[in-house]
């Protein structure tokens, strides 16, 4: 099996991967390599890794909001036949 040495890892970087790894609670090298693996698609990424990303960075809606939104948004739905004649 292989080896590599990674030069000029940012001291923010490898914090946030020992991080990530502790989190996980597999070492830093194992966790390296399972998202190297990830990256280039030889395994699948977890489901629901991107959602949570997502959620984190937009928030979510609670039910309330989809209704005010469906609400302030109806008129968008409508037709005006006489600006297709």
């Amino acid at each position: 099996m292989k080896a590599i040495t990674i030069h000029g890892l940012d001291d923010v970087l490898a914090d946030q991967l020992s991080k990530m790894a502790r989190q996980k609670g597999e070492s830093t090298n194992k966790m390296v390599k399972r998202l190297l693996a990830e990256a280039i698609g030889m395994k699948p990424r977890p489901a629901g890794r991107h959602h949570a990303e997502f959620v984190a960075f937009s928030g979510t809606w609670t039910s309330t909001d989809l209704k005010d939104f469906e609400q302030r948004n109806a008129d968008f739905e409508k037709i005006e036949t006489e600006d297709w004649k």
